[in-house]
């Protein structure tokens, strides 16, 4: 039986060819065995190869400004991972260490008729998978089966805005927002020794931040990402237009952890909207956020390799914000007082807590608060660091292409428009205190905050 897998999902990553060993899937961003095209791809090579299917991972001792919560989520979804794996009769590897150094010495001694892996817009991933494509003396294949339409099919090129990219999306989406064919059980065991992941040594070498505790607002693996799925769909859905931007209501979808590493498919997610709500403003709505806006922000960290500085700008939002950066700040805070929401605005600070205590803010709050941040810092390029690692440090779903481009442009206007001027924004877009009193009841947040 042969597994269908959109050839432009697809990229070879060197000019090699293929072997005759194996086929090896380096799971890397998308850490799930359902709906992953990645690994079916990687099924539908060795089902023609009659070869054995092996899934490695290579767990880095550190990763960016990702700690033990980050690490304890992933992990949590590895073993889940393993387990279906094994129940599908394919062979999974946990490899520790670089991967520049770890997947070609694997790919080697498996002798491996070619390597697939999944996608990443994000430069320190991307720099990896060259090195190793370089390195290995097989072929390399990238699938996108994060984007719902691949990110280098939608554009050739960093679009300026939503309005700019939605067109192009919405024109191949029919094509490939479809349902999604299960993994088969392999016909052809791996030669390689029985024996389970020993989780405890993985995590004793890591790396981390161990202070930043894992959180129990979110269940991480795939089964708890597709119950929360469903009950997002059948229960929440109808009600996220008029509630998604008050975070005093449960309105919003909670799913961006599960999103972000991979656990539950954004294409799932879309397809099962689609047949529950088709085109009714609570379907389209929330579309737009997982398809356009979500792609939109892959976009622009593919083709803009300074996507976490102020380099990223556009030229009118950098002429701005220098042309105001003497301004008078009436109140100026150190990293360690945002990290401590000790600022003198409870709002902001219970956004911060919210994030530190649940591992994830409210969207809307994410706004306010990455412009606040540039308000009561020296300059945008301070703002930038400071937002950027507290959003890594502590919510679940940082490191990620929607959190750049969200802090790019609550900080920087990118995806947005020049709006009057005002001190120290100059022609950002500005958000205050009482306009977010004006849309719900801020004393009503707070409190939710102060009993997590």
């Amino acid at each position: 039986m042969r597994i269908g897998v959109d050839i432009t999902r697809v990229r070879q990553l060197n000019a090699k060819a293929e072997g005759k060993g194996p086929v090896v899937y380096w799971m890397s961003r998308d850490q799930r065995v359902s709906d992953n095209w990645a690994l079916l791809y990687t099924q539908a090579k060795a089902l023609d190869k009659k070869q054995p299917l092996i899934v490695t991972f290579c767990l880095v001792p550190r990763f960016l400004d990702a700690t033990l919560r980050h690490y304890r989520f992933m992990l949590e979804g590895l073993k889940e991972v393993e387990g279906r794996l094994q129940d599908l009769n394919i062979s999974f590897r946990l490899l520790c260490g670089q991967p520049e150094e770890q997947i070609p010495f694997f790919v080697k001694a498996v002798e491996a008729g070619a390597l697939i892996t999944d996608f990443s817009p994000l430069k320190i991933n991307r720099r990896w998978k060259e090195e190793v494509a370089n390195l290995i003396g097989v072929a390399a294949f990238e699938v996108d089966t994060h984007n719902i339409v691949p990110c280098w099919e939608t554009s050739p090129k960093q679009e300026y805005a939503a309005y700019t990219i939605r067109p192009k999306i919405n024109r191949l989406l029919p094509e490939y927002l479809v349902d999604l064919p299960r993994p088969l059980k392999h016909p052809y065991k791996a030669p390689l020794p029985d024996k389970p992941t020993d989780w405890l040594e993985a995590v004793n070498n890591l790396k981390i931040d161990t202070i930043v505790a894992p959180v129990d607002a979110f269940v991480p693996g795939e089964a708890a990402a597709g119950e929360a799925m469903a009950d997002f769909v059948d229960q929440r859905l109808p009600y996220y237009s008029n509630l998604r931007n008050d975070p005093t209501a449960d309105g919003q979808s909670d799913l961006s952890p599960y999103l972000h590493f991979g656990q539950l498919s954004a294409q799932r997610l879309a397809y099962e909207i689609k047949k529950k709500a088709g085109n009714s403003p609570p379907g389209a709505d929330f579309l737009e956020e997982l398809i356009v806006r979500r792609e939109l922000s892959d976009n622009f960290c593919y083709y803009n390799n300074h996507y976490d500085s102020p380099e990223a700008f556009p030229n009118w939002a950098k002429e701005t914000l220098a042309a105001h950066l003497a301004d008078r700040r009436d109140y100026l805070y150190t990293l360690e007082q945002f990290e401590k929401a000790q600022t003198h605005d409870d709002l902001w600070n219970a956004a911060q807590i919210e994030m530190v205590r649940k591992g994830k803010m409210h969207g809307y709050l994410r706004m306010y608060w990455a412009k606040k941040i540039l308000e009561w810092s020296n300059s945008p390029t301070e703002a930038m660091k400071t937002a950027i690692y507290l959003n890594d440090r502590y919510s679940l779903d940082g490191r990620d292409p929607n959190g750049y481009a969200g802090i790019a442009w609550s900080i920087g206007g990118v995806h947005d428009r020049a709006w009057p001027e005002r001190p120290i924004f100059g022609k950002i877009r500005y958000m205050s205190y009482n306009g977010s009193k004006s849309k719900f009841k801020i004393p009503k947040y707070i409190e939710k905050v102060n009993n997590l």
